[in-house]
């Protein structure tokens, strides 16, 4: 019988034009590491990674330039922007007028009640969201006495339901929470402990994640983790690395546990001494050259003429080589010898052959 997620029952909010929540499709998010001042640096890399599937992207917004940014970022993308506030409630609402779409915030570090209220009541007139953003890094001073000094699953539910119930007394519901650690039992505690106690979409993710492989592995584990028992609502993939590779990443896990596909899923095999190909080049040139195809379907990259194909029967297409000779295969059935040198060129007219033929019928 074929693993089955139920997905846990929230409310729905709209972030810009993207429905978050509500069984609506799980969105992949990143945040940009470019200057937000810089407009131009800002929009080119913020339209890469919508071409790479972005769905929302958030802007870091530490001053009033950076605010007054987003009036010139927001005309030339086109996904949902949150901007990235913390401590001045005043960028918020600087932020929010020049035209962001959602807002990311800790009301805990933004000052007093008249701050927040000020944040909420601008947010609420210009129709955004507003993410509630707890880390075990800045939690109040309170719970932390309250819980021994340490930043614990507990100590984060209690900031985030604390915050939850502050700003739906002013009367605003348009929220999404976020609780991060930089561990993974404690991120997933945290979320499984909040899942229960409220019915407002969830952001996931595991925060400071680390470098490629490192952030790779603790977000898998966490996020997929999460993702199977139902809970998230949108994800980011925190990694010290260009944030494409975010979206990689986040789509992978996605697709792993089929909740959501984008693109055609690569296999490959990890190779042996049997294999008489430069593999591991192969993958990549075909991996870069099909990262932004929406073609639906599995492509299998093989080392082997003699095992590949039926190893990889299950694949919609596929490509072996060996000892000169390529082969094009489908469901493990070969159809075409060609030259070994061939094998790239020859994979990526097939994908395109499937789909013109898919837009035929």
């Amino acid at each position: 019988m074929p693993f089955s997620i139920k997905r846990r029952a929230t409310r729905q909010i709209k972030v810009g034009s993207v429905p978050v929540g509500g069984g609506a499709p799980i969105a992949v998010q990143s945040m940009t590491n470019t200057y937000t001042q810089d407009v131009a640096a800002t929009v080119a890399q913020i339209n890469q990674l919508s071409a790479a599937g972005c769905e929302i992207i958030r802007v870091a917004v530490p001053d009033e330039e950076a605010a007054a940014a987003i009036a010139k970022i927001k005309p030339a993308i086109d996904i949902p922007l949150i901007a990235d506030i913390h401590f001045d409630y005043r960028l918020a609402i600087a932020a929010a007028r020049a035209g962001a779409d959602g807002l990311r915030i800790n009301p805990g570090n933004i000052g007093s009640d008249k701050n927040v209220r000020a944040v909420v009541d601008c947010a609420r007139d210009l129709g955004l969201a507003i993410r509630v953003g707890v880390n075990s890094g800045s939690l109040e001073k309170d719970l932390l006495d309250k819980y021994g000094g340490r930043a614990t699953a507990e100590a984060m539910v209690a900031s985030a339901l604390r915050h939850i119930e502050h700003l739906r007394s002013l009367d605003f519901h348009e929220l999404k929470i976020s609780l991060k650690a930089s561990d993974v039992y404690r991120t997933v505690a945290a979320y499984r402990h909040l899942a229960v106690r409220t019915d407002l979409p969830l952001h996931v993710g595991v925060t400071e994640a680390g470098g490629l492989y490192a952030g790779i592995v603790k977000s898998a584990v966490g996020i997929g983790m999460l993702l199977a028992e139902g809970i998230g609502d949108t994800l980011r993939v925190s990694l010290t690395r260009d944030p494409v590779e975010e979206l990689k990443v986040g789509y992978e896990i996605l697709r792993s546990l089929d909740i959501r596909s984008r693109g055609p899923e690569i296999i490959s095999c990890p190779t042996c001494g049997r294999c008489k190909i430069d593999l591991f080049n192969i993958a990549e040139q075909v991996e870069a050259a099909l990262f932004t195809s929406q073609a639906d379907l599995k492509v299998a990259i093989m080392g082997c003429v003699v095992n590949g194909p039926g190893e990889a029967r299950e694949a919609d297409i596929g490509i072996a080589g060996g000892d000169g000779t390529g082969v094009l295969f489908r469901q493990g059935k070969v159809v075409k010898k060609f030259d070994q040198d061939d094998l790239v060129p020859v994979l990526l007219d097939e994908v395109e052959k499937h789909e013109k033929d898919k837009l035929k019928t």
